[in-house]
């Protein structure tokens, strides 16, 4: 792999931890440093294929998050924002006087070795054009390293390390996780309210992405969607250039015109660039012309606007057209991405990450145009300040479903309950003349669907918790 000179944070040799290292985000630091030569250990709340992996790989892996994990022999602690300030190993930490760096801050000085390092920001989209570069930087052969939150196909994984000088991961807006990575080009795919338990509000959240772009220096690209709202607001001062991708033409750098949806709601079209003549010292721009066609193999509008915002940052690299054809053609869908699981009694099964209500809105449109004749959808909401603060939008977006059956939020690192539950947001849905149902374990959901959806089903288990495991006991059945 490429030899990183990260020893100004981290001196070698040295012993460094990881809490919470069986997460998507943290085993693919935790394997980059052991290809480097750190001794890695890491605590985690079970066994999964990830721990098992990097236990191959040589790292020590505690089951539970104990005090005693933090020996006297580690030099550095690694965690991420979803970890408190009181979890007993960050506590042990103090203690012992051991340095603690967050996950942002080491893949930060990790990405300031990469002469083309690449930061996917943004609501939601974020590991689909994560991806879908991934997939485009392997067919131009520059042996990337890639950092995903979802598990690639491709890759075998959420990571791959590569011998060259172009890296490609996501930026997480959550606690501004963002501000701490170091990249020269930046991509923002929509700018929209989450992690409310973190952000004031919408105008918070764009103050983060504004300060995310101007981190840019004026040898740097902002890839942006032009869609944004008050896009003039992020493209306003900034020191680098930017390029606009978005369905309009009119207002957007790349653009897609011809579009065509299959049986499966995967979308044709033609990619469309605007045209800037220069002449004499003067620069206008004189039109658009077609410079490829993309056969997207996953569903919706919103993956035409994942692929637009991949193909105009792999262009700003000057990755040949026929690279970026050829990656997008590859590109199949990531784990959790309206992901076919199989069938039960006739019935399709689909999972996918949404937990956003445009998330879901783009989700159950692009299911409306899938083969079904009834389209369910069991949605798991996440978080209860994010269910509390969206309540309404949730409600309209599932409606788009023929029928909903919620299952108990899944609060992640909340404990407090706000005064809501499922039960609220299925009110609010039947308000909307919506036919909808709520259970609160998933055995009770397993039964009733097992007796109410027929041949000809399309079934979608949603969220971004674990009721991925409701489709996946109905198709095992």
């Amino acid at each position: 792999m490429k030899n990183l000179d990260i020893e100004n944070i981290m001196k070698k040799p040295c012993h460094v931890h990881f809490v919470g290292i069986g997460g998507i985000s943290m085993s693919g630091l935790a394997e980059i440093l052991i290809d480097n030569g750190y001794n890695v250990s890491g605590s985690d709340s079970k066994e999964s294929a990830v721990t098992d992996r990097l236990t191959s790989l040589g790292a020590t892996i505690h089951y539970g998050h104990n005090y005693e994990n933090i020996t006297d022999d580690i030099s550095y602690l690694v965690y991420t924002a979803a970890v408190k300030q009181d979890n007993p190993e960050l506590v042990a930490a103090r203690d012992k006087g051991i340095t603690s760096v967050t996950r942002a801050v080491l893949l930060g000085h990790i990405m300031a070795q990469y002469k083309t390092a690449i930061s996917v920001a943004g609501t939601h989209g974020k590991t689909t054009t994560t991806s879908m570069l991934s997939e485009i930087l392997l067919a131009y052969e520059c042996d990337p390293t890639i950092l995903v939150g979802g598990m690639l196909k491709t890759i075998g994984g959420n990571l791959r390390v590569g011998h060259s000088d172009y890296l490609v991961t996501e930026a997480c807006e959550y606690t501004n996780s963002f501000l701490s990575l170091v990249s020269n080009v930046n991509v923002i795919l929509n700018v929209r309210e989450d992690h409310l338990d973190f952000f004031k509000d919408i105008d918070d959240i764009r103050n983060s992405f504004k300060i995310f772009a101007d981190k840019l220096d004026e040898n740097g690209t902002l890839i942006i969607n032009s869609a944004i709202d008050n896009l003039s607001y992020f493209t306003n001062d900034l020191k680098c250039r930017y390029i606009t991708f978005g369905l309009d033409k009119n207002i957007s750098d790349f653009s897609a015109e011809n579009i065509v949806y299959n049986d499966f709601a995967c979308a044709s079209f033609d990619v469309v660039k605007r045209v800037v003549k220069c002449e004499g010292g003067c620069c206008s721009l004189s039109g658009t012309e077609t410079i490829a066609h993309i056969d997207l193999k996953v569903p919706g509008e919103h993956n035409i606007l994942n692929a637009l915002a991949a193909f105009a940052t792999a262009s700003s690299i000057k990755v040949p057209v026929e690279f970026i054809v050829k990656g997008l053609s590859n590109y199949s869908g990531t784990d959790r991405r309206f992901q076919y699981k199989g069938t039960f009694n006739g019935v399709t099964v689909v999972d996918d990450y949404a937990h956003h209500p445009d998330e879901i809105e783009a989700t159950l449109t692009a299911a409306r145009n899938y083969p079904h004749k009834t389209l369910w959808c069991v949605f798991q909401p996440h978080t209860y300040t994010r269910t509390k603060a969206l309540m309404d939008k949730f409600a309209k977006a599932l409606t788009l479903a023929d029928k909903v059956v919620l299952a108990k939020i899944y609060p992640a690192r909340e404990t407090d309950d706000l005064g809501i539950s499922s039960d609220t947001l299925r009110a609010e849905i039947e308000k909307l003349g919506k036919e909808v149902y709520y259970f609160p374990t998933f055995e009770e959901i397993e039964k009733f669907l097992s007796k109410n959806c027929i041949n000809g089903d399309l079934l979608i288990t949603m969220g971004a918790g674990d009721v991925v495991l409701i489709g996946e006991n109905l198709v095992e059945k």
